[in-house]
Parts: C-alpha cells; structure tokens; sequence
C-alpha cells in the first residue's frame, strides 16, 4: 500500500525558485516514485489567517500557484491537487482539536513564535493565526497522511500534529489518527537566499525570482545578484563564502568540477562578476525554460486549471469525510446514525 504524504503552499503570491528547490522539485520526485499517494493542499484558508482584510491577493493567487505546480509536473493523474476552503470536515476536525490543546501549548510552538515576531503581530494576533498549528492538524490527519514534507523548521509543528493524534487517540480509546512524520529535503536544498544576499528569498523583500519570470526578468535578476563587495575589479581576489551567485551554482549546476574551478578561480582573482553571473543566468534559464514554457501551456485554458481543482478537492472530501465520520462515532457524536 503506497504512503499517503500530504503538503501545499499558502497562495499569497506566484511561487519563486526558493519554492522549487526547497520543496517543489522533491515532490514531483516523490510523486513519480510510485511510493506515494499524495495530497498537494492549496492553503487558502490558512492564507486568511493573516490577509483576512485582503482576500483579493488570495483569490488572484490561487491560479498562479496552480500553474506553478502544473508546471514543474506534478500531475494530477498521480497527485491529488485540491483548495483548503473547499473541504469543509477540515474545520470540524479542527474545533474537535481545539479543545484538546491549550492556548499555553500553542503559545510555546517554536515556530509560530517566531511567526508572530516576523509578522510583528504585537496584540494584534489574529486567533486564526494562533491556532494554525491546530488547522494544519486537522489537514494532516483527514488524510491519515504518515509522510509530511517540510522544511527543518516545521518540525515543531509536526510535533504538536503528534501530540494531539495521541491525546484524541488515549481519550476516546480508538486509533483512528496517524501519527505522522517529516519528510526533510536533502542537505543543501533548504532555504534558499533573496538575490540580494539575504537570508530569505520572499515576495514582500522584492528578492525573488519568479517561476513565471521571463527569460530578461531572469537575466536582469540574476545580473544584480549580491556576490562579494569587495571584489571589485577582476585581478581581485573574491570570497565565495556568502556569495549568492556561488550559493545558486551550487544548488542549480548540475557540473560540479566546473563550479569548483570557477570557485578556485575567483579566489585568486581574475574571474569578474559579470562573467559569473552570465554564466549563473545560463544555468539557471536552463531550468526555468522548459517550466516557463509549460506554464504558458497551462495558463491558455484556465478553465481547465479551475476545474482540475474542483474534481482535486472533490476526490479531497470523499476522504476527508470517512475520517470525519470516524472521528464523530469515537466522540460520540453519531446521535442519529443508529436510529
């Protein structure tokens, strides 16, 4: 029997080569390997969470973000590809877990902390927000998922998952959640820098690139990429470390001997930025091509896109549903089930 492994993305915005390497590229690999049955969730809902007063962005997003995974070839043959909103047991099971977990507990979540203080919440905290670690409980064991493939920091969020699958599981005395367990990418495929050398390539630091970003978007980019200060004319010896040009070579050039010489090289001096990152470009069109010309493919009949997703999330809720279903007999709370 295949593993049920169950991800998505928040559609805030059209999906950038962070995306890709951190997560979309091993899931199409996931998929493909015949091992898995997987969910791929359209987070909408949890989107409001923080753009409740915007839902514009959210509904304008929600086709960008398809056509992004359509076009790095997941497939809705072999993925199920469905919206949150549109799986109404998700917020039941999530007000039966709400009252298992304590606002303390959620309180001391390492990563929505750290999600509260980026977003500088203050008092301002959306409840939603707050509980999110719940709602994505919820998501998690609707479909009995084992496999969840995160980024290193989600495992506290995972954790919390675990918890509350045991406690539901210890008091109403039936195991009829999964206990389930990350999926991390491979060492050097995490988080991926902004083209200006920060830390974090996002939407709001205007440092991404695009999937959808044609090919003079991407070179323009790519040509502006932060490398080191202090190399400034050719003859000088450059520092690789913290150099997001070598930072990108690393994970997109599959040569890794000429990476290596191009490192060597710039340290002693005589390689320009320029060179590099003309070269950086090639590489990196070299990937994005064939996922720009699909997504262009896609993007003719956006009717079939929608409708991909209606028949995603309709597969979604048969589903959903039976675990519903499961979770309100352990309860109790099937009244007139036996008349």
């Amino acid at each position: 029997m295949k593993k049920v492994l169950l991800t998505g993305d928040r559609p805030t915005g059209k999906l950038h080569i962070g995306h890709y390497i951190g997560s979309l590229k091993n899931r199409v690999k996931l998929q493909n390997s015949g091992e898995y049955a997987p969910y791929i969730m359209i987070a909408d809902t949890q989107a409001l969470t923080d753009n409740a007063r915007n839902p514009e962005k959210i509904k304008n997003s929600l086709i960008q973000v398809a056509l992004d995974y359509l076009a790095v070839g997941l497939d809705p043959e072999k993925s199920t590809i469905f919206v949150q909103s549109q799986i109404p047991a998700l917020f039941e099971l999530t007000a039966y877990f709400m009252d298992l977990v304590t606002v303390a507990r959620l309180q001391r979540n390492p990563t929505v902390k750290n999600e509260i203080k980026q977003k500088g919440f203050n008092d301002s905290l959306p409840i939603g927000f707050l509980n999110y670690p719940v709602s994505q409980a919820a998501d998690i064991t609707a479909f009995k998922a084992s496999i969840i493939p995160v980024g290193d920091d989600q495992e506290p969020m995972l954790e919390q998952t675990r918890e509350i699958v045991r406690t539901f599981n210890s008091v109403y005395g039936k195991e009829i959640l999964v206990e389930p367990k990350g999926y991390f990418p491979p060492k050097g495929h995490g988080r991926l820098p902004g083209i200006d050398g920060n830390a974090k390539m996002s939407k709001s630091l205007n440092n991404a690139i695009y999937l959808s970003d044609d090919s003079e978007t991407v070179k323009k980019k790519v040509m502006s990429m932060y490398t080191d200060p202090d190399h400034i004319h050719v003859q000088d010896p450059g520092k690789v470390e913290g150099n997001t040009v070598f930072t990108y070579l690393d994970v997109f050039d599959p040569d890794k001997d000429k990476v290596a010489s191009l490192k060597e090289q710039y340290q002693k001096g005589g390689l320009g930025d320029v060179k590099l990152k003309q070269y950086l470009y090639q590489v990196i069109e070299a990937e994005l091509m064939p996922i720009r010309e699909r997504r262009a493919n896609f993007a003719q009949n956006t009717a079939e896109v929608y409708e991909m997703l209606q028949e995603g999330s309709r597969k979604a809720n048969v589903v959903a549903n039976q675990t519903l279903a499961e979770v309100r007999e352990a309860i109790g709370l099937n009244y007139f089930d036996h008349k």
